[in-house]
């Protein structure tokens, strides 16, 4: 059996900026259409949900890199959803649905000024 983890912290402010300053660009390297519609409707919190994100695929990629450092991704092969109860999933896309298989587990949690993320996945 094999384990992965990996943890980002990013300051909100950091995303917000780069979202004013390049717009759909930005969005469109990074976000699922799902994610941006899901931090879209979180209104005046919403740079806090894209930075909670960006933290959560960061962590995610850190976690593979742990026990496979030849695999390559980007932040479209991640997409982070909602369980009913509100916990967030991971759904990995294009050439990373055979992680889809394994157990991960992701926690993210932000404030005013940082968001943070957790990802765990379990190989075997």
């Amino acid at each position: 059996m094999k384990i992965g983890c990996g943890t980002d912290i990013i300051k909100i402010s950091r995303i917000e900026e780069s979202i004013e300053k390049h717009g759909r660009d930005f969005i469109d390297k990074v976000y699922t259409d799902y994610e941006f519609n899901y931090c879209e409707s979180k209104q005046k919190i919403k740079f806090q949900h894209f930075a909670a994100r960006f933290a959560a695929k960061e962590a995610i990629y850190k976690a593979i890199s742990n026990f496979d450092e030849t695999t390559e991704a980007d932040f479209l092969d991640v997409e982070i959803i909602n369980a009913v109860t509100g916990k967030p999933k991971v759904r990995f896309l294009n050439g990373l649905t055979y992680l889809n298989e394994y157990t991960m587990d992701l926690s993210i949690s932000h404030c005013e000024e940082y968001a943070v993320a957790t990802a765990v996945i379990v190989l075997g």
